[in-house]
């Protein structure tokens, strides 16, 4: 007799997408319902309860990684600072529902040991993209701007065609940091 508990091999990789499909149908964190998730992912509601601890837990998950996912895009902007803020901008748009849950910490467990150091790891990749500027008031001004236009992108705010891709909607906008 073999163990069919997870018969998906990698039930919180198929969770985390099942969350993220869920998320993007059915109008954000606040209507996700962890027995649809469940049923999207293929498993019964006492599992998956059991593997997450709830609705908590699994968005503590999504959030650990989605700061994975955006550690990933600012690197592989090689420390250019124009190009990390464009990749920080097609982030937030390619995975919203990651960045709708990251920057919502009444979500999930800030002090969840997987999300902090996700969260490092994220916050380290923004540095050494921003590594250029003079000063941490310089980095944060970076950040707000590449972090607001991916908010003011997400809620139809900026006026654009639909076929417009958002960071290179944005890189004039972030060439126009200028550092002392």
């Amino acid at each position: 007799m073999t163990d069919r508990t997870y018969h998906h091999g990698d039930l919180r990789r198929t969770a985390l997408a099942a969350t993220v499909e869920a998320l993007e149908e059915g109008g954000g964190p606040a209507a996700l319902s962890m027995r649809d998730v469940a049923r999207r992912a293929g498993v019964s509601h006492a599992a998956f309860s059991h593997h997450f601890g709830g609705k908590r837990g699994l968005l503590t998950a999504l959030a650990a990684e989605g700061y994975d996912l955006l550690a990933d895009a600012l690197s592989a902007a090689g420390g250019d600072m124009i190009e990390a803020g464009v990749a920080y901008v097609r982030f937030a748009v390619g995975h919203r529902a990651h960045f709708e849950v990251m920057f919502s910490p009444a979500l999930y467990d800030p002090d969840a040991p997987e999300l902090a150091a996700a969260e490092q790891r994220a916050g380290r990749a923004l540095t050494e993209a921003l590594s250029t500027s003079a000063n941490d008031t310089t980095e944060l001004a970076a950040w707000s701007i590449v972090h607001g236009f991916a908010s003011l992108w997400l809620t139809g705010s900026v006026p654009h065609d639909p076929a417009d891709d958002a960071g290179d909607v944005a890189r004039p906008v972030i060439r126009l940091l200028t550092f002392p």
